[in-house]
C-alpha cells in the first residue's frame, strides 16, 4: 500500500528469483545509505540489470542529496557493463558502486571482502 518511504542504513537486496521483486517502487519506498546486492548464480545474471536500473531510476524520485553505496559481493559481466553505461547518472544520483580487490586471510582461508562504515 502507498505510504511515506523508510530509511535504514543497509539493505540487503534479494537474490534468485526474488530478485524480480524489486523494482523502482521497491527503491522509492526502501532508500538505504548502502544496498547489499549479492548472490553469485546464475539465476541473478538475469535479473541484475533491471534491478540496477530501477535503483537509478527510484533514487531519481528521492529529491534530496543522499549519497548510496552500492556494494555488490559478486563479480559479474552484467555489472561491469551497467556501471560503465551508467556511470554518469550514477555521479548526478550520488550512488557510488563499490568495487574492491580485496582480500582477507583468516587461518587458512581467504576471501574477497569490503569493509564498510557508518
Amino acid at each position: 500500500p502507498p505510504g511515506p518511504p523508510i530509511y535504514v542504513d543497509l539493505a540487503y537486496l534479494p537474490g534468485s528469483w526474488s530478485a524480480r521483486t524489486v523494482d523502482e517502487e521497491f527503491f522509492r519506498r526502501v532508500r538505504s545509505l548502502c544496498y547489499v546486492v549479492s548472490g553469485d548464480d546464475h539465476l541473478k545474471e538475469g535479473v541484475l540489470r533491471p534491478l540496477l536500473d530501477a535503483l537509478l531510476a527510484g533514487k531519481h524520485q528521492w529529491g534530496t542529496d543522499t549519497q548510496v553505496t552500492l556494494i555488490p559481493t559478486f563479480d559479474s559481466l552484467v555489472m561491469h557493463e551497467w556501471y560503465q553505461e551508467t556511470h554518469d547518472r550514477q555521479q548526478e544520483l550520488g550512488i557510488t558502486v563499490l568495487g574492491s580487490n580485496s582480500t582477507v586471510a583468516m587461518q587458512d582461508e581467504t576471501f574477497p571482502a569490503c569493509k564498510v562504515e557508518f
